[in-house]
């Protein structure tokens, strides 16, 4: 071994020791029970088993599990279990011990957490559609027997997301849209604020890096002006809790580059349009714990004598806490110089849990960290997870839908006739309501009284809604209910009574198809049924059955000519429903000569390598009508079901349920283009309507900058004018020139680039 080997070992023993050391400290440190002896065997154990393994970025293997510990403890305040558990979360995976042993060496707790963990390693979703909704069914199911597998797996995804820069870029758009899609929103759900709002920064930085780079900078520079602004805000409000004798603390928050992006790109406004990147928190400790929501509510009038409050923007979260146990008061209120500015009120114990989540508030036994204390904030997420569970078969595209609209949909309250509160997602219709209560109910739900007023099903409810389902007996399920439904229940009810139906309809197709070929002389085999599948295209069996049984199929003398062989072309004659006839197929064909060949990509090909795309190959790639992608855009390249390419924005909302979910096929691509071809751009305005204002734009956009206009689209309202313009442009250079040209015109207010 030489010099160098021998001085990195050391190195790497130190690195490894010492990040160790902080973690036992930050443990000794916590409320939890001292089990030092058993984690440091942990440790022992999986420093051993990852041996000589490093990671991409060079650094010894076992610095990952140890960072996840880390985050565990400090960051969610977990206790030894958990803390264990992280430690030896990839060694079932990574090398050959197995879940029993494991489970000799640290108990069944133990080794069922790791266990959870080793079904969902790699991230949630493997290599097909399938796989990966299977993969999430193991991870949903295992977080019902202990939510503790999932909140390990968010640290491990934040530590994979602080060292992303050691992947390729293909990989970073993989992962940071997974993280954005599924982790973040996990993280929110189980009240780990500070950790989603990292998560959500990680993912915008690596996929989209000058946006990022941009806003930290605007951030920086407006830093100090902004400090200023809070001390002037607070001064009068610190008198008055000072007067109200209260042990309290008041913190600057800033809006993070995220949510000012996200706020910018949704609302169409620039960084200097955006007023609420400025709040003020305000922690307390409550003379007693019994008296903390009338503290909360004291605080608010005393604010309200000073600054001018919105009258829609009060969120009481405070005697109706959200199901993750947020607990808080919020209230914008006028600042003197203008601004609307939040004011978010709490104690030091709705602190912790808005901190750590749901981890802040659980209690253990002594004998091994069950946890005691009452989790009905959880029990209706854990249900509905069963409820999802419950769909047999889900497309994995609609299965990630389901959990998105359900687990991490805002809620509303609604009240039934007698009185009683039933939380339900946000823009859930009466159908959903319906299903909630009972499958009778639902199946058979014709509407609804909303508040005492008639409303069809598929009336969206708000919260404080008093609703009476009304019923009919002759009402069945339609399929069209499918289409504005949202919750997992009622779309899995209606999909398993369509598939019911649709089963009793197969079986009379079938009893159709076997009484017809019996009458005219033939075995109801299955060859002699695939002959006639294959001659009606029907797809498969159970579809030509189905067919039949609706009777939108009729079996006719062409069928028997098929049977004996006599048909010589297949669509010479009429007895099938459902065939093709040739003239349609060649003229399709004619059509697609003329189409340019598309690129399909080779059996080995490098999938970590950049695509480029520039003048001579773009017409080879395809280019969806999700995004519309020009150049200068922040772009990934998808492979599709036939090995073609498209091209999409990383921030279309399309190419981000595909990175979740087919993140294998995810590629890097970058522009190589020279200004010589045209994409087409719509430029949207607003403002203060005036004579000459549209003569103005055209000759700014037409005559100074020489853009082609393709469309022009204005209209007025009471002197506030609305417009969009297509435009013909090179690329986003162009877009950005046009924009700023357009701001020096009058009265123009609003300018932005429709996606």
């Amino acid at each position: 071994m030489s010099d160098d080997e021998i001085k990195r070992e050391a190195d790497d023993e130190k690195m490894v020791s010492d990040a160790f050391e902080q973690l036992v400290n930050d443990y000794l440190k916590s409320r939890h029970r001292k089990k030092v002896d058993l984690i440091t065997k942990a440790f022992n154990f999986a420093r051993q088993a990852h041996k000589g393994v490093r990671r991409l970025s060079g650094e010894p293997y076992i610095m990952h599990p140890i960072a996840v510990a880390q985050i565990v403890c400090s960051e969610i305040g977990l206790g030894s279990t958990s803390i264990c558990s992280a430690l030896l979360h990839d060694v079932v995976e990574d090398t050959d011990y197995t879940v029993e042993d494991i489970e000799n060496m640290f108990g069944a707790k133990i080794a069922q957490i790791v266990d959870g963990l080793t079904k969902i390693s790699g991230g949630i979703f493997g290599e097909q559609a399938s796989a990966q909704a299977e993969n999430f069914k193991k991870l949903l199911l295992t977080m019902s027997e202990d939510i503790r597998v999932i909140i390990i797996k968010i640290a491990d995804r934040l530590h994979n997301m602080r060292t992303l820069e050691s992947q390729p870029a293909n990989k970073q758009y993989k992962i940071a849209g997974e993280t954005l899609y599924i982790y973040a929103p996990l993280a929110h759900r189980l009240g780990l604020y500070k950790i989603k709002s990292e998560l959500e920064n990680l993912s915008f930085r690596f996929e989209h890096p000058e946006e990022y780079g941009s806003i930290v900078r605007q951030l920086q520079e407006t830093q100090i002006s902004r400090h200023l602004s809070f001390e002037q805000f607070t001064e009068p409000i610190e008198q008055a809790l000072m007067a109200m004798g209260l042990d309290y603390e008041i913190r600057e928050r800033v809006k993070t580059p995220y949510s000012i992006w996200n706020k910018m790109e949704n609302k169409h406004v620039t960084f200097d349009e955006i007023y609420d990147i400025l709040a003020v928190r305000i922690i307390f400790k409550p003379r007693n714990r019994q008296d903390e929501v009338d503290d909360c509510f004291k605080i608010y009038t005393a604010l309200t004598k000073i600054y001018r409050r919105h009258p829609d923007r009060l969120r009481d979260w405070v005697t109706k806490p959200k199901a993750n146990g947020y607990q808080a008061l919020h209230v914008t209120l006028m600042s003197k110089q203008g601004h609307w500015i939040e004011v978010q009120i709490r104690s030091d114990r709705m602190d912790e849990i808005a901190e750590q989540g749901l981890a802040a508030h659980w209690k253990y036994k002594e004998g091994g960290e069950e946890i005691t204390e009452d989790e009905t904030e959880m029990n209706e997420w854990l249900h509905t997870i069963k409820e999802i569970l419950d769909d047999p078969q889900p497309d994995a595209m609609d299965f990630l839908d389901a959990i998105k609209l359900n687990l991490f949909a805002s809620e509303i309250f609604v009240f039934t006739p007698k009185g009683e509160i039933k939380t339900m997602p946000a823009n859930c219709t009466v159908l959903d309501f319906a299903f909630s209560i009972h499958t009778f109910l639902g199946s058979h739900c014709i509407g609804a009284k909303v508040n005492h007023k008639l409303v069809p099903l598929s009336h969206h409810l708000s919260s404080g809604d008093q609703v009476e389902v009304l019923t009919s007996k002759s009402q069945h399920v339609q399929p069209s209910w499918i289409n504005f439904v949202c919750t997992a229940k009622a779309r899995a009810k209606i999909q398993a009574i369509l598939r019911r139906a649709q089963r009793e309809v197969q079986k009379v197709g079938e009893e159709m198809l076997t009484e017809w070929l019996q009458k005219n002389g033939f075995e109801p085999l299955l060859p002699v049924i695939d002959q006639l599948v294959k001659f009606h295209e029907a797809g498969s069996r159970e579809q030509f059955y189905q067919a039949l049984g609706e009777k939108s199929m009729l079996l006719g003398d062409a069928d028997i000519d098929e049977l004996k062989g006599k048909n010589k072309k297949k669509n010479d004659s009429t007895g099938g429903g459902w065939r093709k006839f040739v003239p349609f197929v060649k003229a399709k064909k004619t059509e697609e000569e003329h189409q340019p060949e598309l690129f399909v990509v080779p059996e080995k090909f490098n999938r970590k390598k950049p695509i480029f795309l520039n003048d001579e190959n773009i017409k080879q790639f395809l280019f969806p009508n999700c995004c519309h992608p020009i150049p200068g855009d922040d772009v990934l390249g998808f492979i599709d079901n036939q090995n073609r390419i498209e091209i999409h924005k990383r921030a279309c909302p399309v190419a981000n349920k595909l990175k979740a979910s087919y993140g294998n096929r995810i590629l890097d691509v970058k522009w190589d283009m020279h200004k010589r071809l045209f994409f087409d751009a719509t430029i949207r305005l607003g403002g203060i309507d005036r004579r000459g204002l549209v003569n103005e734009v055209t000759r700014v956009i037409s005559n100074q900058l020489s853009v082609d206009i393709r469309k022009l689209t204005f209209s007025t309202d009471n002197g506030i004018f609305d417009g969009s313009i297509e435009l013909r442009v090179h690329d986003r250079e162009d877009v950005k020139e046009i924009i700023d040209k357009l701001k020096d015109v009058d009265n123009l207010k609003e300018i932005s680039q429709i996606i």
